[in-house]
């Protein structure tokens, strides 16, 4: 069975999200995952070799352990939309096009947008920051 990078991602993302217990009856707690999907794709350019222009474009899923809070991020998207353009016209062809460095870029913009948001609602709502699409050229 040949698992796509998406479905890899989600898989990882599953096995290392931290579990939180009920401090009365030190049940684990049964976080209610959803997604939020930001639209439009996100195109934009990076500097490739010999000062040409690449570009990118990203489908993003933000995953957030309460479905209550996906009002927080539908308010803050273009926030989070400008974070993730930031970091990605400062990368490098080769980390863009390597998958080790795509990971590296995906964690960037994880840290990156809790940061953000953590000064913008004092909290951190982000669970994970999935790239569903990635297409460079």
């Amino acid at each position: 069975m040949k698992l796509t990078l998406p479905a890899l991602l989600y898989l990882l993302a599953s096995l290392l999200v931290p579990m939180s217990v009920h401090a009365n009856d030190g049940a684990m707690a049964n976080p209610q995952y959803t997604y939020y999907t930001l639209a439009p794709d996100i195109t934009t350019n990076y500097v490739s070799q010999g000062k040409k222009m690449g570009y990118l474009r990203l489908q993003i899923d933000l995953m957030v352990a309460d479905p209550t809070l996906i009002p927080e991020i539908e308010h803050h998207a273009p926030l989070i939309r400008d974070a993730i353009i930031s970091i990605i016209g400062q990368q490098p062809e080769a980390r863009i096009k390597s998958l080790a460095g795509r990971e590296e870029i995906r964690q960037a913009c994880l840290n990156k947008v809790n940061e953000l948001l953590l000064i913008e609602t004092n909290k951190r709502l982000l669970t994970e920051l999935l790239f569903t699409k990635y297409l460079y050229q």
